[in-house]
């Protein structure tokens, strides 16, 4: 059974994540996951030249961490269920370089100073792909590993085309699905996933404020009360079926590691619903009582 884990401190999800990486490579490279998120740790903290730390409110370090528990969780169950094809170290390495990245597309660069990192949601996984692509070369990936490592994170947003994602291999294919779903489980599942809806708003609302940016995603929300009351459709009608259609249902390597077999992630967010809706309830109540 998963227990919660303090995803705000980057050295408790570095460690279970080492732990998930060793048990699927008994022989793996002990310093490979702690430089990497140290790498990760360097680019939020403004310590990765030419860029600033991170000031998104929701899309911050601990977001990352979140995605990156829930990836490697779902990698290590789905291969102690010996499911076919095994990935590779290489694959599951190159999987969480992927994942600690995939949202660095919202660091500004130094000298960037009118608003946050927010107002890059519509292109910021563009802007990941592209930050990515810059920090693997300076330390010498190859051109394949960094392709890779681009098609993964493009399976995180909100409108990709998966089918349109030029994978290289099926393994390939495999670690950008378990990314895009993680990053949906590990926010939603958070303690705090209700709270921080508001400042989700937020960044959608700097998003919008954007000349460039044309009608889509993030202006369709006119508050962040009208954001909360739809964010159980939200994940009804979108995340579920996203889950099970796009990244044919990853989620299930979840199952039992809860009690009564139940699956961790999928009942706290079930429940972190239940919250929310609740919230919703006894506001319009304490409305309609004022009125």
């Amino acid at each position: 059974m998963y227990h919660n884990l303090v995803t705000k401190d980057s050295a408790v999800v570095c460690n279970e994540v080492q732990s998930a990486y060793l048990a699927m490579f008994p022989s793996g490279n002990l310093t490979f996951i702690p430089q990497i998120f140290g790498w990760a740790i360097d680019c939020f903290t403004g310590r990765h030249a030419g860029y600033q730390a991170i000031d998104a409110k929701y899309h911050d370090l601990e977001h990352t961490l979140q995605g990156a528990l829930c990836m490697s969780r779902i990698l290590r169950e789905r291969h102690l269920a010996q499911d076919q094809p095994v990935l590779d170290q290489k694959t599951f390495e190159l999987g969480m370089v992927a994942i600690l990245l995939h949202d660095t597309g919202y660091l500004k660069k130094i000298g960037d100073n009118t608003g946050t990192g927010a107002k890059y949601t519509v292109i910021h996984v563009k802007r990941s792909a592209e930050f990515a692509n810059e920090l693997l070369q300076s330390k010498g990936f190859t051109r394949s590993e960094i392709s890779a490592v681009q098609n993964m994170i493009l399976c995180t947003g909100l409108n990709a085309a998966i089918d349109k994602i030029p994978f290289q291999t099926v393994a390939e294919r495999i670690a950008g699905f378990a990314l895009g779903a993680a990053d949906l489980l590990g926010q939603m599942a958070a303690d705090d996933y209700v709270e921080k809806l508001p400042v989700l708003y937020s960044e959608f609302a700097e998003a919008a404020s954007q000349d460039s940016v044309k009608p889509n995603s993030v202006s369709m929300f006119s508050s962040a009360e009208d954001l909360m009351q739809k964010t159980p459709a939200f994940w009804e009608k979108y995340v579920k079926p996203k889950l099970d259609k796009d990244f044919a249902s990853l989620q299930r390597f979840l199952d039992n590691t809860g009690p009564n077999g139940s699956n961790y992630y999928l009942n706290k967010i079930e429940s972190n619903i239940e919250q929310l809706k609740r919230r919703l309830s006894e506001r319009e109540a304490r409305s309609s009582v004022s009125v």
